[in-house]
Parts: C-alpha cells; structure tokens; sequence
C-alpha cells in the first residue's frame, strides 16, 4: 500500500493531481451525490445504474493499465491485491478478501470481497433511503473493469449484498457464469437505447461537421486558437480572388498544409496544387525546374521538359522558402507574376500560364529588401495578401487536437490501436516551447506511437527521446513574437527560489543542499560529485571542510 501511495504526488504550483501517469481529481462527496440524484431524476432508475456501472468499469480498465505498467514484473496475486489497495487508496472503500483464487495463464478467477463502509451505498441511502438490492453501481463496474483488465478477458462481479456497514461481491469470468444468472447484470454493461439514439445523432452530427470542414479546413489543418482562426479566416477571403498570397511564419507552424487548404476551397480545386522549396534546389537547377528547360539549353538538357509553372497551369503554385531564390530567379518570377507568361530556358518563345502562387517564408523579407538580398518590386508583387501563422507556442489550444490527429494518423500507418495519451503527457505537450512547431510535435507524437503499447496509451517517457533542446537551460519558459524568453510561473527554478525565500534559507544553506544532494546522487563518491557541481574535488573538500567547522 505505501509503494501504491508513494505514486500519489500533489503539485500545488500547477494544480495537479498525479497518480502515475494518470491525473486524477479530488470530488466532493455530495457534489457526486447530487450527480447520482441528477441521474436517476433524468434517465430514471435502470439506466443511471447502467451509467455509473460503465463509468466505473472504464475507471477500473485505467487503473488495471496503471498497475502493469508500474509492475510488469508482479505475480498473480500481487497483480489482483492491488486493485483492492488502489480501490483503498482513492477512497471508495476499505476492501476485505474473503477468498481470492486467482491464475492469469489458466484464465482461472474466482473473488469473494466486502467492502467496508462503502461511501457509494452511503450516498445512495442519504438521497434515496433504505433500499434492498445493490446500490454500489460505480464500485461494482470498477471491479469488472480492473479484474477484466488484469486478467484479459471479461469478468463478471455481482454484488450480493449491500449494507451500510458492509456490502459482498462475487465475481468470475464470464464463460463460468449461467447465462441466465449473468444476462441480468450484462445490461448494465451495454448502452441502452436513449444512449444509443444520442450516440447515433452525435454521430451524424459530426459527420455532418466534418463533410463541412473538409471545405474548409481539410487534411490535418485543424485548429480552434484565436490565432488559427484569425489566419484561416484571411485564407478564406483570400480563396474567392486569384490574388497573390503571402504566408509568413516561423518554419515548422505548416505553411503547406495553409496553402494546400488555399488552393482546395479555391475556385482552382480540380486543377493541380503544385509545390516547391525554393532552398532545396540548388541554384542552377532551381531556374529550370520553375520554369522548365529547352532541349539543348546546357549540357545534359536532353528534351524539353516543362517546369513547376507549366505544371501548375489552372491551379496552384507553391513556393516554399521564396526569400532564397537567386537575382536571376527573382527577375523571372517577377515578370511571371506581372505579365502571366514565361520562357522556358534556352528558348526564345513565351508561353501564357494562368497561374495562382502562394509563397512562403520564415525570413524577414522586409529587411532581405533593405539589405540588397530581395527585390524591392517583387516583395510589393508577393506582399499583396500577407498571411502570419502563429508558431505552436501561442496557439497551446490547438495542441490537443492536433495530437489527436497524429495519433490517429500513426496508428492507422502502424496498423495498432492508441488510445490517446496519458494525462501527464498531454500537459508535458502543452507546457513544451515547440521551437519547431508542428513539425516537432508530429515527429515527436509519431516517436510515442511508435513506442506505445498496442491497445495502451502514450506516456511521457515515450514522447521526448532526451530533453527537448534548450529544456536544461529554459525549463518552463515560453517565447513570444519577438523572440523574448518569458519564464512560466511553472518553472523550477523559480520554485525553487521562492521556497528558499519562504523557508529563510542562506546562500550557505543552499549550497550545504547543494553539496548534500550530489553526495547522495553519487554514493559519497567526492570526484563525482564535484563533477556534477561543475568544480574540482580540492574545491568540493574545502566546501566540506569549512561546512564541518
């Protein structure tokens, strides 16, 4: 029960819960019994039972999830013993086994369990009165869910007596029930009817939502932040005129993913969206690879091909990292956009493209012009429409619903089921800087699916391979637009500094911390220590000397 205690960590700065992975809350006894008396009073009766059964069984399965994964090397019966102590632990009651017999190999269970001072048959008399039957729903699904978890295979509880002082369940898997004794409990298990209804219109509901969101916000370009919103709600007036747009944005906030959206509401959908990045392509390729090449232009030059332009003739084209392309492709892009006709090199004849660009940069195109490195007339061309996407960091909101995306994307591509992430690696997301935006929490979120366990969730440890750059140094500072490192009020340092402050300590009780914790980190061992103190072993003996006079 200690170690399973030992788990349970508060974080007052944060407002957190943690058991393991999982987040957990404190509820107040009466506002779940006002929650249980809403029930009965809407659904009535029957199917508030089967609510808080299901709601219970799905706390049982999480629980039965944690326990493995914090002892993958426990027995049977240790396996078992701590769901009861878990059960303890949270607080719904004192767990009394009268018999357990248990071998997860054989698929053999058999329970026999009370349940001391039960605080759901509390509630349930406080608002109801003295009832016969069973009135431990949630309690009864949390054991289902545990022990089916544990065991891997659907078991059975049924509570056969219920007391205020004392309530006894019994519990098998299910092939070893009679089925007419365990059919009146499975409904319990199983949405009923209104449930179903409600499911099936929300269904249809979002499919609804989603055939009109593929219109505007199509593949993985999702987001609700007001500076997603804000951006997306330029694209869209952008989409009814042909105008030249310019997207701006720190690389890695998905400027394709922008302009592909562009281009699909756009009049020119049914034609091709055609992408390049301008700082891939060498510079005496990118010419010809944008506006296509004659036979016997160079050496080489074998046939004529078209380029990017020809290419992307009726739609769309994309031109990634614009602020790197050469003088001379400067030169030609700008007359392409002014008179709508193009030459392929080493030809002499023009060739009329109808064509609409969307360009994109990370660089300050404004001083690339003050500088001499871009043309003054060709920004004024691209800089008809400027679009700013905001880096990750500024949209946190959309972090949830992009992780959800990924994980979905991943696992279809793994061919595994993910449930989601866990909760503390859902807050680890939301509190990361991102400096490479949504590029770096895709990779990152691929990493975690690829290490997830089929059928489990992602946990901190499989998301971050090291500590995100810059962590060590700016752990729990954000960045804003212009690049100034703000410190979240999360951040240790800063924690530590106020605790210090609270408790009165000197600089001299600091350092004694100090010097302690990296003894104890390194066995006593003094070069070690003073390795990790960043000063020599004479250094640290001094410090050890003058601490002990």
């Amino acid at each position: 029960m200690d170690n399973l205690a030992a788990r349970l960590k508060f974080s007052f700065p944060t407002g957190h819960i943690w058991l393991g992975e999982e987040r957990m809350i404190l509820l107040h006894r009466a506002a779940f019994g006002s929650f249980r008396k809403e029930l009965v009073s809407t659904l009535g009766m029957e199917r508030a039972r089967g609510v808080l059964t299901r709601m219970g069984f799905a706390a049982g399965g999480r629980d039965a999830e944690l326990v493995r994964s914090l002892y993958p090397n426990a027995s049977d019966a240790e396996l078992i013993r701590n769901g009861p102590l878990l059960h303890t632990l949270e607080g719904i009651a004192k767990v009394e086994p009268v018999r357990i017999d248990v071998d997860i190999a054989k698929g053999h269970f058999f329970a026999d369990v009370n349940w001391l001072q039960s605080f759901e048959r509390g509630v349930h008399q406080q608002i109801f009165g003295v009832e016969d039957g069973s009135c431990c729903w949630m309690q009864v699904g949390y054991a289902c869910g545990y022990i089916s978890g544990i065991m891997r295979k659907f078991t059975l509880f049924e509570e056969v007596e219920c007391g205020l002082e004392k309530c006894r369940i019994v519990g098998r898997p299910i092939d070893q029930w009679d089925e007419a004794q365990a059919e009146p409990l499975l409904r319990y298990f199983r949405a009923d009817p209104v449930a179903d209804q409600l499911l099936e219109l929300q269904h249809q509901v979002e499919t609804l939502r989603y055939s009109i969101d593929e219109s505007t916000e199509p593949g993985d370009l999702i987001g609700k932040s007001a500076a997603f919103r804000e951006a997306w709600g330029l694209l869209k007036k952008a989409a009814r005129s042909q105008v030249t747009v310019l997207l701006l944005g720190e690389t890695g906030v998905g400027k394709e993913m922008f302009a592909r959206a562009l281009h699909k509401i756009s009049s020119r959908s049914n034609a091709p969206f055609v992408a390049v990045n301008c700082g891939a392509l060498p510079e005496q390729l990118l010419e010809a690879e944008l506006f296509g090449v004659q036979q016997g232009a160079y050496t080489g030059a074998q046939q004529s091909r078209p380029g990017r332009f020809e290419r992307a003739h009726g739609g769309t084209l994309f031109l990634d990292e614009v602020g790197e392309l050469s003088p001379s492709a400067q030169t030609k892009l700008l007359r392409v956009l002014q008179e709508g006709e193009l030459e392929r090199l080493g030809d002499t004849r023009s060739r009329r493209i109808d064509v609409r660009v969307i360009a994109a940069t990370n660089i300050d195109l404004d001083a690339a012009v003050r500088d001499g490195r871009f043309r003054r007339d060709l920004f004024y061309r691209l800089n008809v429409f400027p679009v700013t996407i905001a880096p990750l960091r500024e949209r946190v909101e959309d972090i949830p619903l992009l992780v959800a995306r990924f994980i979905d994307k991943y696992a279809a591509r793994e061919g595994k089921r993910v449930r989601g992430v866990t909760d503390k690696a859902m807050d680890a997301l939301c509190s990361h800087a991102w400096p490479g935006n949504v590029r770096e929490l895709e990779n990152v979120v691929e990493r975690g699916v690829l290490l997830a366990p089929p059928d489990g969730q992602v946990d901190v440890g499989m998301l971050f391979a090291v500590a995100p750059a810059g962590e060590a140094a700016d752990a729990g500072r954000g960045v804003d637009r212009k690049g100034n490192v703000a410190r979240n009020r999360a951040d240790p340092v800063e924690r530590f500094i106020a605790h210090c402050a609270q408790e009165g300590l000197t600089l001299a009780d600091v350092e004694r911390l100090l010097v302690e914790a990296a003894l104890a980190r390194s066995d006593n061992n003094v070069s070690a220590a003073a390795r990790q103190l960043g000063i020599t072993r004479p250094q640290l003996r001094y410090r050890l000397k003058h601490a002990a006079d």
